[in-house]
């Protein structure tokens, strides 16, 4: 579904990931895992097309993404960043029908398909009876999984998610997490999303990607584990990741 060839990712003369060469199928559930400052955003901006690799190439469904247009690559990327919707009166369901904006323009009109698509999507991650509430009076969970139905709203294969749980406390983090879960499994998308909660990517998550000394290492929990990947996030700290229990505990004598 979506295919790194080759990509090199970095900034000025950092270079974050060597050499990724991976994919991504559709109806699986991802999480991408890695210290700060490894290229987990950077990753995913460039997954989406909102920023360029140093080499290499991405392909959606055998396409160059960078030989699209942005109004093609909204139709199949979806993307859901941290940062809050700051825009004032704005509706749930304005919010969320911005999500058609690759199909109307920014400043077309909904169709009845359009709405239709709004109000499955509100449907889908519980907040169909929020739809006239002010974006501003929701909570933390309740604002992510509306930013969730906008991407869903914009109806595309790939859903791509930086740190949607970041600011969430422990049962709205699962919550999100099952309900990104479902949204793969049940909808056919094919969803990727960064975390620093090494449990719900391993508890929760087909597959893990990990981003290490440079390296992009993809594959089940369980494959990731039998190569010694995962114990590498805990180097150089007083922490020590259990296999057999993958946990993670205090070294002895700290």
């Amino acid at each position: 579904m979506v295919e790194l060839h080759g990509v090199k990712l970095g900034y000025g003369e950092r270079v974050l990931v060597g050499c990724a060469d991976t994919g991504f199928g559709r109806g699986t559930f991802t999480a991408l895992i890695g210290r700060n400052g490894t290229g987990k955003s950077t990753l995913l901006r460039t997954l989406s097309a909102l920023a360029a690799p140093m080499d290499g190439y991405v392909t959606v469904s055998g396409r160059h993404i960078d030989s699209m247009s942005r109004r093609e690559v909204a139709s199949l990327i979806s993307f859901v960043s941290t940062d809050e919707v700051k825009v004032a009166d704005l509706t749930v369901e304005n919010v969320v029908a911005l999500g058609r904006a690759p199909y109307t323009g920014w400043f077309g009109s909904l169709s009845d398909a359009d709405r239709e698509m709004v109000h499955r999507s509100l449907e889908l991650v519980g907040m169909e009876k929020f739809a006239l509430k002010n974006i501003g009076t929701l909570s933390d969970g309740e604002r992510q999984r509306v930013m969730i139905a906008r991407a869903l709203a914009q109806d595309t294969p790939v859903i791509l998610l930086d740190e949607p749980t970041a600011f969430l406390d422990l049962p709205n983090k699962y919550e999100i997490g099952l309900l990104l879960r479902r949204l793969a499994h049940e909808e056919g998308k094919c969803v990727i999303f960064s975390t620093h909660d090494l449990a719900m990517a391993l508890e929760l998550c087909d597959m893990v990607a990990m981003i290490d000394g440079g390296e992009l290492h993809h594959g089940t929990a369980d494959q990731l584990l039998e190569r010694g990947v995962l114990e590498r996030l805990f180097d150089g700290t007083p922490l020590s990741f259990d296999r057999a229990s993958c946990t993670v505990r205090l070294r002895s004598g700290e």
